[in-house]
């Protein structure tokens, strides 16, 4: 079954996909990168619908979501408020939460609420520390050519990011950090019209190695041993999301496992679909079976 619709949220609309197969587990909530992205290239995690339903939901802002224009509403605590709207509205009583990416932010801030029902939350490459992020890229930066080094900072210095050298040199650091798949998706180019910058830019800043939005100050790593239920942390082996940091977070959580990827980067969902299916849906299973 294929249920797809909106949800009244904080500032607007939301749009939702849910796949349920009547199988009765536990259902699983998608919660997206960014900020400002979509659930596009997340797709494939419908599979897990084959043990229980899988809810995907736009972020207000991006995506088949509303995109209004009150700039104050692109703020984490307002994301976290949706995401309880976005559970109260489905009926969620209990809850698998897998967040990707920027979407790993707003999970751990939520769980950090202390929500009823969340029988576990999955951090999928990420990012639970802005300064810690913005350390690891400076680092990744260190392993690319020269002249790729010196045009992110050059332009970064001068406030030219929205230049072709800029996006050709950040394209490098892509290919190595963010998806290593060769050829790049056609498909997955397609989803750049999901995306809202705005978003982006006012929560992180105009570009990826260094935090200048208002989530510059955001570290949850002090309170990630108040987090109660079993957590999977995962990241490819060439992530941004270092495999080091990654695993940093899970030693700091009680009751988590980590597992690395080792022939993706930042999107293991798309560059080893067959083995990041597999280990989340065992991992799902699992915990179900408590």
């Amino acid at each position: 079954m294929h249920e797809e619709g909106y949800i009244e949220v904080t500032g607007g609309r939301v749009s939702y996909q849910k796949f349920d197969n009547n199988t009765g587990g536990t259902p699983v909530i998608i919660l997206h990168g960014g900020p400002g992205s979509s659930c596009y290239s997340l797709q494939g995690l419908k599979e897990l619908a084959k043990d229980r339903p899988v809810i995907f939901y736009d972020q207000l802002g991006c995506g088949k979501s509303d995109r209004p224009a009150d700039k104050s509403l692109w703020r984490l605590e307002r994301f976290v408020e949706e995401l309880a709207q976005v559970r109260q509205a489905l009926n969620l009583d209990e809850v698998h939460i897998l967040g990707h990416s920027w979407g790993t932010t707003l999970a751990a801030t939520y769980c950090l609420t202390k929500p009823s029902g969340v029988k576990s939350v999955i951090f999928s490459s990420p990012c639970l520390s802005a300064p810690l992020w913005e350390k690891d890229q400076k680092l990744n930066l260190k392993k690319l050519p020269i002249e790729v080094q010196a045009t992110i900072t050059r332009c970064e210095e001068s406030g030219t990011t929205d230049t072709r050298e800029f996006k050709e040199a950040t394209e490098v650091f892509n290919k190595n950090f963010v998806c290593r798949l060769d050829p790049f998706p056609e498909w997955l180019k397609q989803g750049s019209q999901f995306k809202n910058p705005e978003v982006y830019n006012i929560m992180w800043g105009p570009s990826e190695f260094t935090v200048l939005g208002n989530l510059k100050e955001f570290d949850c790593t002090l309170r990630l041993k108040e987090i109660e239920c079993p957590t999977l942390y995962t990241c490819g082996r060439y992530d941004e999301a270092t495999p080091e940091t990654t695993q940093y977070y899970s030693s700091l959580t009680p009751d988590s496992k980590f597992l690395v990827f080792e022939n993706s980067a930042h999107m293991p969902y798309l560059e080893e679909p067959k083995g990041y299916l597999h280990v989340i849906g065992n991992y799902l299973k699992e915990i179900d079976s408590y």
